[in-house]
């Protein structure tokens, strides 16, 4: 039979706190991830404050001005759209402080070593920051309407060009047929009003496509060189063999012209073999994506986290790696309401407003400790990346995050969140902290070499090959070899596809 008893026993285990969940999320977000979580917090906790009122750092407002363009509803009196739904943020929840809330006054540990960048930036000739500098430029969308302001165009016209332009994806192609348009926009509207829609949207389509960057608005791959290929034939710089045969070949089938099939090209475009492999060169000159130069700048920008500078001491070459003030948030404790609360204990809601300011101190802290965490990471990384800081790529080491944990006693999953999203503006360029982690191949001295490092030898190898003879896998693999560096062709092929560089067939230069 079975006895029932007591016993007591001792163990550990770790208990994620609030804070400590805070602490770690806080690590994990980027830039921009970090600016929208303070002002939310700002708008949720009345006992934290900028300390200091300007714009906060590395967020701007860009305003969106698409001239005056009469509405595409309103211009064909189609039923209105549906509204859209607004997605909620989740607020934060609040939790229990402790007691200890008689801080003095003054508990702001951040933001006073630095003046604002808005104070910075009195004088004109200090330099905007890159955040700023990306606002400056224009989407493909404000682009084309803008070009359509200078347009003589009915108000019917000018809406249906309107329309399209906003129909389009971020590459410039109109992915949506124009009957699909109309009808989506006719909504419940009878044939008649389709046909309408379809003939302005016809006519607004010739208009679209006559604009810059020439190939907008093609409805394809195919379209978009062939909308190019008809500017080049209208500048009279193209022989006209060569342009006849690159429309002809723009209408096969596009996987012929990425192998460079020249027999076979020759042969469906009516076209000697010279004219082909001109034809060729010059549908290689195209821009496939005309939108690639309107990327998204706001999702794209990339502020730095840290900047590190080359100096020169003594004829030695020094590297300081500093947090970017632009980035770092300036928060403090409001002091009146704490002030206000200290003086006020035994009124009613107390214990919730002393939770709300246990809140905002845990959050100004968990902000310094972020900051102080990316500059401990960033400063190890520099010392000991420190030849790539000053040679380039070539002279990247190997290094895994066990290395920057034990050195600086922090876990490998904390050095994972602090390189992730994170980034360091550097004499040779702008990286995220991952890049400077990479595994090791062996040599023949019994060294190794880092990845990163390979790979730039590799892009240096396929820059310097002869067009006409371009080097396989098999001959990297090879040369590698012949510098000392073990390296299978397969794993030339993993890095090669990482370099987005094409195979040595599509890399053949006719």
């Amino acid at each position: 039979m079975a006895k029932v008893g007591l016993s007591l026993g001792v163990s550990q285990h770790l208990a994620l706190t609030p804070q400590l969940q805070q602490s770690i999320r806080l690590l994990q977000l980027s830039t921009l991830e970090l600016a929208q979580e303070v002002e939310q917090m700002l708008v949720d906790n009345p006992f934290l404050e900028r300390d200091d009122e300007a714009a906060e750092p590395g967020v701007a407002e860009k305003p969106v001005a698409r001239g005056d363009t009469a509405p595409i509803s309103g211009a064909f009196d189609a039923s209105p759209a549906s509204a859209a739904g607004e997605k909620d943020r989740e607020k934060p929840s609040d939790w229990d402080g402790d007691d200890d809330v008689d801080r003095a006054s003054g508990d702001s540990p951040w933001g006073n070593d630095a003046p604002s960048p808005a104070a910075r930036r009195h004088d004109e000739d200090e330099p905007a920051d890159a955040s700023e500098l990306a606002f400056a430029f224009e989407s493909l969308a404000d682009h084309l309407h803008r070009q359509a302001l200078a347009l003589r165009l009915s108000r019917e016209e000018r809406a249906a060009l309107s329309f399209l332009i906003d129909s389009l994806n971020d590459d410039g192609f109109l992915e949506d047929s124009l009957p699909s348009l109309a009808e989506g926009l006719a909504g419940h509207g009878d044939g008649e009003y389709v046909q309408e829609l379809l003939q302005h949207f016809t006519v607004a389509l010739r208009l679209l496509q006559s604009l810059e960057p020439t190939g907008v608005g093609a409805r394809g791959l195919a379209e978009c060189l062939r909308l190019q290929l008809a500017a080049r034939a209208r500048s009279g710089q193209v022989p006209a063999g060569v342009l006849q045969a690159a429309l002809a070949i723009v209408e096969q089938p596009l996987e012929w012209l990425a192998r460079r099939d020249v027999k076979r090209l020759a042969r469906a475009s009516a076209a000697s073999e010279d004219d082909t492999r001109a034809a060729i060169e010059l549908i290689t000159q195209l821009e496939p994506c005309p939108g690639r130069r309107f990327a998204d700048v706001d999702r794209n920008a990339i502020v730095p986290d840290v900047i590190v500078r080359k100096t020169l001491h003594e004829g030695q070459v020094q590297l300081v790696a500093q947090l970017n003030p632009d980035v770092m948030p300036r928060l403090r404790v409001h002091d009146a309401y704490a002030q206000a609360l200290r003086q006020h204990r035994q009124s009613e809601g107390h214990q919730a407003l002393q939770s709300r300011l246990q809140e905002a101190r845990w959050f100004v802290k968990n902000i310094e400790q972020r900051f102080d965490t990316i500059l401990r990471v960033s400063r190890a990384i520099v010392e000991r990346q420190k030849a790539f800081f000053v040679h380039g790529d070539l002279a990247m080491r190997p290094l895994v995050l066990r290395e920057i944990a034990d050195e600086l006693g922090l876990h490998e999953s904390t050095i994972s969140r602090v390189t992730t999203a994170k980034y360091m503006a550097t004499p040779q360029g702008t990286y995220e902290l991952k890049y400077f982690f990479g595994s090791g191949l062996g040599t023949e001295t019994g060294g190794s070499a880092s990845s990163t490092a390979v790979r730039a030898l590799l892009r240096q190898l396929v820059a310097a090959e002869d067009p006409a003879r371009p080097l396989s896998d098999s001959q990297l693999a090879d040369l590698l070899k012949a510098q000392g560096i073990a390296c299978a062709r397969r794993t030339v092929a993993k890095y090669r596809e990482q370099l987005r560089i094409a195979p040595a067939p599509l890399r053949k230069q006719l």
